[in-house]
């Protein structure tokens, strides 16, 4: 029997001795869209990088497919929150999806033909490829956006990590980005992402995480994504999050 794709078990992660993830217990299932839920500071980011190894554990261990994360690197495609990018680097959006096929060359092959077609694939299905010459910086911010996720897709990995990929991004990308998620899925991917609307959680996902620096629940949507949950997460700042939500509807 195959290992889940992710396990954690007793994680904990601090900044500066200050606990930002306390003991965290946590499965995910394969083929599923995943949503990180919480509020802002639940510590969803550091859950991510704490699963990648970006960050260091106090205590715990995580474990992908049954084995450490640098074991299993290959297996993994991350989009990091647009923020964390250094926009102003030299490069095209071409060279940067070009660099998720870096994992399968090795450290003394260059990229080839192979791996340009791949490159330019992944750019055709988020509608990227008139803009692989373009200067990165040049970019719309969702244009940006869906360059990162060409080169998770041209990782061609077993499981997804996006750190908010739907915030700054223009409703085409949005929707188009949730299409390409989906049919990852369907493909029988995993993915995991941070996700701040709570209005769009039940149409986009199928699994979720509720996070407020413990983990509060985690199952399928039907199950767990329920009030009690998120009055469990979110306490009082649930009301003005729905107050918010609804004026925005109504169009004040």
């Amino acid at each position: 029997m195959q290992a889940p794709p992710v396990e954690i078990h007793d994680m904990t992660v601090a900044y500066h001795r200050k606990p930002v993830l306390w003991d965290i217990d946590l499965t995910l299932p394969k083929g599923r869209l995943i949503a990180v839920v919480g509020p802002n500071g639940a510590g969803k980011t550091t859950l991510i990088k704490a699963i990648l190894g970006l960050v260091p554990l106090a205590s715990g261990k995580v474990e992908l497919y049954g084995q450490p994360f640098h074991r299993q690197r290959h297996l993994v495609g991350y989009v990091p929150q647009r923020e964390s990018v250094d926009w102003d680097f030299p490069v095209t959006a071409l060279d940067v999806v070009l660099m998720g096929t870096y994992g399968r060359l090795g450290w003394f092959r260059r990229a080839g033909a192979a791996e340009r077609d791949t490159a330019m694939a992944s750019l055709e299905s988020v509608g990227m490829t008139r803009f692989a010459d373009r200067q990165i910086r040049q970019l719309s911010g969702g244009q940006q956006q869906r360059v990162f996720l060409a080169r998770a897709l041209a990782q061609n990995a077993q499981i997804y990590f996006m750190d908010e990929p739907f915030s700054g991004v223009d409703a085409a990308t949005e929707h188009a980005t949730v299409s390409l998620l989906q049919e990852l899925r369907s493909a029988g991917k995993t993915l995991l992402v941070v996700h701040h609307d709570l209005q769009t959680v039940r149409e986009y996902f199928d699994h979720v995480i509720l996070l407020n620096m413990r983990l509060v629940a985690a199952g399928p949507i039907e199950t767990t994504f329920t009030d009690e949950n998120l009055q469990a997460t979110y306490g009082g700042r649930l009301t003005v999050l729905a107050e918010a939500a609804e004026a925005v509807r109504l169009g004040d």
